[in-house]
């Protein structure tokens, strides 16, 4: 969600930011005493019901604007000229879904959040089953800020922190995601953590919840209060060593000691699979499809436990289950669409996959059987005898 913050919100937010430097929430005491100090107007637009955090507490974040500064950077440099810290007027809530369905800890993860406590929570599970979608929804329905970010094993302090640029001769510091969400008392979650090397000990202090000392700027940063760490991960951060997840890396004990908790998300029960799959169907304009999407939850609940027992080497996800869904929604064709969603797998084990489904749904094989009987109704007879006569009209060659 974008907010285009107006002359008379960036009144009051440049006041706040000299009365109470970084604060998004305020009482009406304060309220009443930047405007005292400052003689900025009233801001009237804050003081509603629907932006109340507490009792005669209000907070910028949900009113769609944030504080923001710009900080000098140290003499001595004249090719240097100011720092670029926050963009204030991009608010970074994730957009609500409204088919999303809630399971696993997403009542968990909604009350460590309202508590607006520094508590980094680590949430390690297989491939496809809702993590990352799980914390930006509840950050959706609370309206609070997410800045997400997609490691990989070249992400450094840099991506993270932020990094010197150069921009119109001068030198300018642009801040990386952790401090804005660090300043903005944000939430910062970072997907697929296990993917990263030991570039990203920079966290190591930010996780431990104290400031950070910006070695670019000589700032120090103090986070700003709802200020959280969320990570995801296919592991635990010990490696995989099934190599189902090549790339993954063993993390650094210490680092992973000062996540507080670990949430292990498992796939959702045969009951809220199947109403994610009708909401997804519903949000597709399908109906009837009841059928259907009780054979596919059947169908990738018997794979999930022969990969769970050691019979098979892959299984079906919750993703892959919404992406036949779509996949039908375009080809009108139950097997079609299952047959293209599975492909990515080895020959064997999509054949296997598919066999399994048959078993389960037989609907399809007669759709076929029909199928092919309409198609030989439509060729021409005639066509085909005319190839057993001989050829009368001989030529010489």
């Amino acid at each position: 969600m974008t907010v285009k913050i107006t002359a008379q919100h960036e009144k009051f937010i440049d006041a706040a930011n000299i009365v109470f430097p970084g604060q998004v929430e305020f009482s009406t005491a304060q309220v009443r005493k930047i405007v005292s100090e400052t003689g900025c107007p009233t801001p009237s637009w804050l003081l509603k019901p629907e932006y109340r955090v507490g009792h005669g507490t209000y907070s910028l974040e949900l009113a769609g604007v944030a504080t923001a500064e710009v900080i000098d950077l140290p003499v001595g440099n004249p090719s240097v000229g100011t720092v670029g810290v926050l963009q204030s007027d991009v608010i970074v809530i994730p957009e609500s879904v409204k088919e999303y369905v809630p399971f696993g800890h997403f009542r968990d993860l909604k009350k460590i959040l309202v508590s607006r406590l520094f508590f980094p929570v680590f949430i390690t599970g297989l491939s496809g089953n809702g993590k990352t979608m799980m914390v930006e929804q509840v950050c959706a329905r609370l309206k609070r800020e997410c800045y997400r970010v997609n490691v990989t094993v070249e992400t450094d302090e840099d991506d993270m922190i932020g990094s010197n640029t150069l921009v119109d001769g001068n030198i300018v510091f642009r801040e990386g995601p952790v401090l804005k969400a660090m300043r903005k008392g944000a939430v910062l979650l970072i997907d697929e953590i296990d993917l990263a090397s030991n570039k990203i000990m920079c966290l190591q202090s930010i996780l431990e919840g104290s400031g950070y000392l910006n070695k670019k700027t000589g700032e120090y940063i103090t986070p700003a209060k709802g200020f959280t760490i969320i990570a995801t991960a296919n592991t635990k951060g010990k490696g995989s060593d099934d190599g189902r997840f090549i790339g993954t890396n063993i993390l650094n004990e210490a680092f992973l000691e000062r996540f507080s908790i670990t949430m292990e998300q498992e796939y959702p029960s045969n009951a809220i699979e199947k109403k994610i799959l009708f909401k997804e169907f519903e949000r597709l304009e399908i109906p009837g499809m009841e059928d259907y999407i009780n054979c596919l939850v059947t169908w990738a609940d018997v794979i999930r436990k022969s990969f769970f027992e050691g019979a098979i080497d892959e299984l079906i996800s919750t993703r892959r289950l919404v992406h036949i869904s779509q996949a039908f929604s375009m080809f009108k064709d139950k097997m079609k669409a299952i047959e293209l969603c599975v492909s990515r797998f080895d020959t064997e084990t999509k054949a296997t996959f598919l066999d399994l489904y048959t078993k389960i749904d037989a609907e399809p094989i007669e759709e076929e059987l029909k199928a092919a009987e309409v198609k030989s109704e439509d060729l021409d007879p005639i066509a085909f005898d005319d190839f057993d006569k001989p050829d009368t009209d001989e030529k010489a060659f």
